[in-house]
């Protein structure tokens, strides 16, 4: 069984990222935001500049927008590196304060780093779906892994997730994703998730890459067992990803109305709620007697109808008392017993 299919409720992360601007003080305090708001996790991101970026690559759409046209991908990428050391000290405290410490790492370097840092569960992004040889590194250690599969094409996720399952590693959630930030309501095809979900037998989640919070609303109704969204403390601060994520206020919204959606969803059992008793109790009808009644009298069809409040027989007992003898003189609008009746 899946470590997240045995979860309660939906498991959400604080997706950090890089917005801690390479300043540790400020991961501390984004922690702290994250878990007064009630995330179950913050995460950051491992990797070296010099492994996952070549000198002459280009930056992507949204971060030529969000960042200096004088600055590199490179050199964006190289002042965003969090330290090992303070992965450390990020860990120690997000275990003090109960919080769950994780990192996507984006080399097979960074990930036996992490594991060595001993993370609950791994994460890999979604540009890293075709990165074999990390996704099997991952597969092997037999972690819960969490696998974004934005931009990706339901052949190319069978390809991971039958390599996991070589590994005997089948402890994964498939995480729908747009990788765009932010990316456009029509792109979201929320629907999909359950798609995955049928494909390949496995939990679902939702990376929110969207303004605002409904579509993370959605995704609860689609089954989704992790969420996680982009976190600043300033939209305005510099960096790539500040100004397609949720500030504080933005993200106790987020994850207010997702546990809001998992309540209203509640667990597909129909019964009468305890705050419709009283309603059940006055609003639904009894038998009651049309005209006054004498003792010996026969009970006929004409004599019954239904009123309320409900406290007597419903109407299945209608065929079943017609024709029978009432024991007592009974007055017109009386709720019929069956201790009336012989």
């Amino acid at each position: 069984m899946s470590y997240f299919n045995n979860l309660n409720s939906c498991y959400l992360i604080a997706e950090i990222g890089v917005n801690h601007n390479g300043n540790i003080e400020m991961a501390f305090k984004m922690i702290d935001e994250a878990k007064d708001i009630g995330l179950d996790a913050v995460k950051f991101q491992t990797f070296s500049a010099d492994a996952l970026v070549s000198k002459d690559s280009p930056k992507v759409e949204y971060q030529q927008s969000t960042t200096s046209p004088r600055e590199t991908h490179y050199e964006m990428i190289k002042k965003l590196e969090l330290k090992r050391e303070d992965h450390y000290k990020l860990k120690k405290y997000c275990d003090e304060i109960n919080i769950d410490f994780l990192s996507t790492p984006y080399d097979i370097e960074s990930a036996n780093f992490l594991k060595e840092l001993k993370v609950k569960f791994f994460k890999t992004a979604s540009a890293d779906l075709v990165d074999l040889p990390l996704q099997k590194f991952i597969a092997e250690m037999k972690k819960p892994t969490i696998i974004s599969v934005g931009m990706a094409i339901l052949g190319e996720i069978e390809s991971i997730v039958n390599l996991y399952r070589r590994y005997n590693n089948n402890d994964l959630v498939l995480l729908h994703c747009v990788s765009n930030y932010p990316c456009a309501d029509s792109s979201l095809n929320l629907r999909v998730m359950n798609t995955l979900s049928q494909a390949f037998d496995l939990p679902v989640g939702y990376s929110d890459h969207s303004i605002g919070e409904e579509a993370a609303i959605i995704s609860v109704t689609q089954n989704a067992k992790v969420i996680e969204k982009h976190f600043t403390l300033d939209k305005n601060l510099p960096g790539p990803d500040h100004r397609a994520s949720s500030n504080p206020k933005e993200l106790a919204k987020f994850v207010k109305s997702v546990r809001r959606a998992e309540s209203m969803l509640g667990d597909q059992v129909k019964r009468c709620q305890t705050e419709e008793k009283s309603m059940k109790t006055i609003s639904r009808k009894s038998i009651v007697l049309t005209k006054d009644l004498k003792k010996g009298d026969v009970i006929t069809s004409e004599y019954l109808t239904m009123k309320r409040p409900g406290t007597g027989l419903n109407a299945h007992y209608i065929e079943k008392i017609i024709g029978k003898k009432v024991n007592v003189d009974l007055k017109k609008d009386t709720i019929i017993t069956l201790e009336a009746l012989k």
